[in-house]
């Protein structure tokens, strides 16, 4: 059986903000969440996604 923990202790593990983790839930950017009311439940070992938005970051630097 699959060990979840929320947005809030996912948000500590990986360094972000809690609302940045449920947007990426939402987002459906990391595999294996579910949304049980209004709590995400997110997979104990899931990866923190990479950041999108720092691509486009680069790539208007290098306009």
């Amino acid at each position: 059986m699959l060990e979840y923990i929320s947005a809030p202790e996912a948000a500590k593990k990986w360094g972000i903000s809690e609302r940045r983790v449920q947007k990426l839930c939402e987002e459906n950017r990391i595999p294996g969440v579910a949304k049980f009311s209004r709590l995400w439940l997110i997979p104990k070992d899931a990866e923190k996604p990479t950041d999108a938005r720092l691509k486009a970051e680069r790539n208007k630097k290098h306009e």
